[in-house]
């Protein structure tokens, strides 16, 4: 088989499984699309907990309502259908992988999806109180009160909600690399004091509040997964 043709092969079984992915999440997002109301109202909890008395979400066109919770619908499908994309995406590795860890591939797509759908629940349980406390606290006694767009706030949400998900899959990118021959130990030992400055920038930059408190509720648990990645290259070893 040339090489111009195992190409196409590739191309063509990428595209199968995108359109096997897309399925699932229309799939995802019409029971999305049925508890909208439910999963926002949901997501509005860590917002709803710190706003002054007699203050609420509004919306400012006429149409926000509908393409907000259009968009809540297709991120419930997404994380619906997420420990399926992650299955899509590890057997579309696992042919370049030997026979002894194509065995792990179950395992891998369960402990991606448990990662992702983790991050996401710390990121809503734990940062997000702490970071929207900080945003109302700043305006305390400017007679300012914050009454947040419903689309801002999902959009806000969403990119927040992704971020500490695919944040939480940094042990397994690390054990890939170490796998490929990319990374080893000794490296994850040498470069720990620049990688922990760079998880406390993007903590920073993630974390929705300016306090130190929140953004450590983000960075410390990822030096934490930082050096479970570490410590599975020395299993890798053994």
């Amino acid at each position: 088989m040339t090489q111009s043709m195992q190409i196409i092969d590739h191309l063509s079984e990428l595209r199968n499984r995108i359109l096997k992915i897309l399925v699932f999440l229309a799939v995802g997002a019409v029971i999305g699309l049925v508890f909208c109301k439910q999963i926002f109202f949901f997501l509005q909890q860590p917002m709803l907990k710190v706003l002054p008395p007699n203050t609420s979400f509004i919306a400012t066109t006429p149409f926000e309502s509908y393409t907000t919770y259009l968009k809540v619908s297709l991120l419930a499908g997404f994380f619906m259908a997420s420990p399926f994309i992650f299955y899509q995406f590890w057997q579309f590795v696992s042919p370049g992988l030997h026979g002894g860890e194509k065995k792990t591939l179950i395992p891998f797509t369960l402990l991606s999806g448990l990662l992702f759908i983790g991050g996401a629940l710390f990121g809503y349980f734990v940062v997000f109180p702490a970071g929207f406390y900080y945003i109302n606290a700043i305006l305390a006694d400017t007679g300012i009160h914050l009454m947040p767009r419903m689309s801002d706030y999902l959009s806000t949400a969403t990119t927040l909600l992704l971020a500490f998900g695919f944040c939480f899959e940094l042990p397994l990118l690390i054990f890939l690399l170490g796998k490929l021959g990319l990374l080893t130990y000794d490296r994850i030992k040498q470069y720990r004091r620049y990688v922990i400055v760079l998880l406390f920038f993007v903590a920073a930059i993630l974390t929705p509040g300016p306090d130190m408190i929140s953004q450590c509720l983000l960075a410390i648990p990822l030096w934490i997964l930082y050096e479970a990645g570490g410590v599975s290259l020395l299993l890798l070893k053994k």
